[in-house]
């Protein structure tokens, strides 16, 4: 045995059913383990009996090879997890034969396999009533998410960071189960900023009268950015980019600029936005604020109002818009009359897909038809753009791009909390309804209650979650009629409502003093949120004048896809978001993307349309694609064709218009026709 073992680091001994395991351990690495019993002497606590573990067999050796290894050992440890009667037997065997031994804490899962794993009260984990090692606590932990399902790297990364800080296996485990202990879920906290802008007094404005007296009314002096934005040439004509977060007052530069243009008879404000159900809630907002100062219209779509049927005025001093809506008024060659003010709500769209190439193609046509009047011998001057947005990664490159003065303002009014749990499909309501108890049982030091927006990606969700909410609550989205939108807004401002159940793709939009921010998924539709649009839903949570906290929660579902072309899962989504950096707004254009915007443009400014081409955003072949337009017959020359036209003022991209012109050749009826298309989408 001497020979064998020589030099003994370490000899570990740990009380189990009466007996004792011993293991002995050598430069970090155990030698072996076996098994000592004792007996009683007249002496005192002796060796009876000491074998070797190999394996599942065990070989009997002299007692007093432990006596042996005991003197050739460094350092003797007893387990503090053996019975305390135990102990006093081997510390007594010991201290027969002058043996110093200590009793340490140790984890008692290794301890039970022979490892000496000796935890501090800065190591030891608590588990069922007891307390192991990190790496024990770890594997158990492992085990656990491996029973629920898979988590992705980041989100078991999380998990374990957490077990390690708090130092409670259990907790760990209950928040797998959906239990909601703020110190857990608690991802991070955005603090409130406040920067320091010297607040421009509103009696100091050069507006029009009937608009300053309104304003004066309202406020005594600007918010922040709206004062930087005075400061830097607001209202002496200059175009800008200002970039805020949510609830700052991006909006009323706008209004501001475009609402005093028009009423110095200086062209029309033109107030664009991406949706539909946006736009029809600007107009309301535009009506109720300076209704009695200018006549206000809406273009969405075509030409007609959504719920009223009230025609399109062009001759209105506001026009409320979609993007695609001032747009196929370019395509199809109306008269908008004098534009004194464009105002982009929303410009980060610029980056999107599909939205992205026709935005950024909308608004180098709008310069087109805003520069072709200023040339026409009239007294126009031109138009001053205004570009919004709360999230863009590359300011600085984007107004440079879009020649306009960058505004930019960081302030934060209230800090935001941001919290993150796990939970399937079935806990998620479930967690929703606590938590939107939770908010709406609280008070602000304002006075207001706490209420909750939850985003999901389904308007069939939205009735589902509303549904099953104790306190009261309303789904809201746009397959709601306008009369049913408007009750839920008001119902939602007179604190009657806990929370609204929503679509992602209203977070642009939706305008309600939440105090709290759920999302149902991270989903918009069948694509992930991007940290853009992220960022712009979590600003919801929390109003200076409502709040003194901002909370949202992210609801995740381990391993989950909303999708078959969904690359990521929930649980990876989640943690881009959290901690992904701002993505660059830029506009990037594919073979569908450059024929689609060219073919706008010649159908706008002909032999011009290079020139709108090479100012737009992004770089777009013009060269390549004039050669495909000419190619499909969409043109001929510099000029579109009928079959161009048709193609142009549909917005169709090149292939739905060849699936389409294909389909009718079949003799398929516009019912078929539709159907096929949206299977196309659906495969695609």
């Amino acid at each position: 045995m001497s020979q064998q073992v020589g030099r003994v680091d370490t000899l570990f001994v740990h009380g189990r059913d009466g007996d004792f395991l011993v293991s002995v351990t050598r430069d970090g690495d155990r030698v072996f383990r076996a098994i000592l019993e004792l007996k009683e002497t007249d002496a005192g606590p002796r060796p009876a009996r000491f074998r070797i573990k190999r394996g599942s067999s065990e070989e009997p050796r002299d007692p007093s090879q432990f006596v042996e290894l005991a003197r050739r050992a460094a350092r003797i440890r007893i387990s503090q997890q053996t019975d305390p009667t135990d102990r006093e037997r081997i510390q007594a065997m010991l201290d027969g034969y002058q043996l110093d031994a200590l009793t340490v804490r140790t984890c008692r899962y290794c301890a039970a396999e022979g490892e000496f794993s000796p935890i501090t009260e800065d190591t030891a984990i608590k588990a069922d009533r007891d307390y192991i090692c990190p790496d024990c606590a770890t594997q158990e932990l492992d085990g656990e998410l491996a029973y629920a399902g898979g988590l992705t790297g980041a989100a078991q990364d999380r998990l374990e960071e957490l077990l390690l800080e708090v130092q409670d296996l259990d907790r760990i485990k209950n928040l797998l189960q959906g239990e909601l202990d703020p110190d857990l879920t608690k991802f991070d906290e955005i603090g409130a900023t406040v920067e320091d802008v010297d607040p421009v007094k509103t009696a100091d404005l050069d507006l029009h009268p009937k608009l300053k007296s309104q304003l004066t009314s309202r406020f005594d002096t600007l918010l922040p950015v709206q004062s930087l934005s005075v400061r830097n040439g607001l209202l002496d004509g200059d175009d800008q980019l200002v970039v805020s977060a949510t609830a700052t007052g991006k909006t009323l530069v706008g209004e501001l600029a475009g609402i005093d243009r028009a009423l110095k008879g200086e062209g029309k404000l033109l107030f664009l936005v991406p949706l539909v159900a946006l736009a029809n809630q600007k107009q309301e907002n535009f009506e109720e604020r300076y209704g009695d100062l200018v006549d206000v219209t809406i273009r969405v779509g075509g030409s007609r109002v959504s719920d009223t049927g009230a025609q399109f005025d062009p001759s209105a001093d506001v026009v409320v818009g979609t993007y695609e809506g001032i747009d196929h008024a370019l395509r199809t060659g109306k008269d908008m009359g004098d534009i004194g003010t464009v105002v982009i709500d929303e410009v980060h769209t610029l980056k999107e897909g599909e939205r992205g190439h026709r935005l950024d193609g909308m608004i180098s046509r709008l310069k087109h038809y805003c520069e072709n009047r200023a040339t026409g011998g009239t007294d126009y001057a031109g138009a001053q753009w205004i570009y919004l947005s709360a999230t863009v990664g590359n300011p600085e490159w984007l107004a440079k791009r879009l020649r306009a003065t960058l505004i930019e303002f960081e302030e934060r009014p209230v800090p935001i909390e941001r919290h993150l749990t796990f939970a399937d499909a079935q806990e998620k309501t479930r967690i929703e309804n606590r938590l939107v108890r939770r908010e709406f049982d609280s008070k602000s030091s304002q006075g207001y209650r706490g209420q909750t927006i939850i985003f999901t990606n389904s308007r069939r969700r939205c009735h589902e979650i509303s549904r099953k909410l104790d306190y009261d609550a309303a789904p809201y989205h746009a397959g709601l009629d306008y009369g049913r939108r408007k009750r839920v807004e008001r119902q939602f401002g007179n604190q009657d409502l806990a929370a609204v159940v929503t679509t992602a793709a209203l977070a642009a939009g939706v305008d309600f003093p939440a105090s709290q921010v759920i999302f149902d998924t991270l989903a918009m539709g069948i694509e992930w949120l991007s940290v853009q649009e992220f960022e712009q839903m979590l600003g919801r949570a929390g109003r200076p004048d409502y709040h003194d906290r901002g909370v949202v929660y992210l609801l995740v579902e381990p391993d989950c896809a909303y999708h078959n072309s969904m690359e990521m899962t929930e649980d990876e989504v989640a943690f881009k978001l959290l901690k992904g950096e701002m993505e660059d707004v830029r506009t990037v254009y594919d073979r569908s993307a450059a024929a689609e915007e060219t073919l706008a443009n010649i159908t706008v400014a002909g032999s011009g349309a290079k020139r709108l081409n090479d100012r737009m955003l992004g770089d777009v072949p013009t060269k390549q694609a004039i050669g495909k337009l000419l190619e499909w017959g969409f043109i001929d020359g510099l000029e579109p064709t009928a079959l161009g036209r048709a193609v142009t003022r549909h917005f169709l991209s090149p292939d739905d218009a060849f699936a389409m012109l294909d389909y009718i050749r079949r003799g398929m009826d516009p019912y078929q026709i539709v159907a096929e298309l949206e299977l196309r989408d659906e495969e695609s």
